[in-house]
């Protein structure tokens, strides 16, 4: 039996494992499984493929997506720029890494948006906001990343909020886990009185299916968005990688 499965820490929240076995049963698929894996340390990954020498690919959840890449023989191309990995296919012993992260984005953003003339603001910095990044880059939409610390084009919250910057914005990425079940009273800190109806807010969490933020978000006015279509696409762009 061929097994595939995801990696990451916690995976209480993800609907990737019943995805894909809703998948195998559409597609008829009977010797194949998916499973979570959970790693509170990217160490234990050698342990992992030891235990379960049957894996032949695996997808790659928060907070793995960047330090999981010391552990990978190769990457593709797209990753060498991105800086962040989201599925790993086991082939002859060696393990290589893609990112389908921006794909799944890209297109579900596309279906969404009625043109590319937005300002964008990406909340996070992490291994999910680099692959964010890489798409905004390819569509030639302008953005700054809001992050706890300020940098080269990051801006904090609270310069955020002090500025009033939010009008100068008109579409919000929330790349963090806040929100995300089981923590499903968090959001992200922003100044929602300034949100529109010009506003569209994007938000990678898909579980629960309306966060706090797109809540408060379309109480505002806002349009809304949340992550579900993205894992969908991103998903079945893995398996095209599995199996090809």
């Amino acid at each position: 039996m061929r097994k595939f499965g995801l990696i990451g820490f916690p995976l209480e929240h993800s609907f990737s494992k019943s995805y894909f076995k809703k998948k195998f049963i559409k597609l008829q698929i009977e010797d194949v499984n998916y499973e979570n894996y959970e790693l509170d340390n990217i160490n234990h990954l050698h342990n992992l493929i030891e235990k379960e020498p049957d894996i032949n690919g695996l997808n790659v959840t928060i907070p793995h997506k960047e330090n999981v890449i010391k552990f990978l023989h190769e990457v593709d191309d797209e990753v060498k720029k991105i800086g962040s990995v989201n599925v790993i296919k086991f082939q002859n012993g060696k393990l290589k890494g893609f990112n389908t992260d921006h794909l799944g984005f890209k297109e579900s953003l596309l279906k969404w948006i009625p043109n590319r003339n937005f300002s964008a603001l990406v909340l996070g910095s992490g291994g999910s906001s680099n692959a964010i990044q890489y798409c905004l880059n390819q569509l030639e939409i302008p953005f700054k990343i809001v992050s706890r610390n300020s940098g080269d084009s990051k801006i904090t919250y609270d310069e955020l909020r002090q500025n009033r910057a939010l009008s100068d914005y008109n579409l919000i990425i929330n790349s963090t886990p806040l929100g995300m079940y089981p923590n499903i009273q968090t959001f992200p800190d922003l100044d929602y009185e300034l949100f529109t109806n010009k506003h569209y807010v994007f938000d990678l969490v898909y579980n629960p299916i309306e966060t706090k933020l797109l809540s408060i978000s379309k109480n505002k006015g806002a349009n809304t968005k949340n992550g579900y279509e993205m894992l969908a696409i991103q998903a079945d762009l893995s398996w095209e990688i599995w199996n090809n």
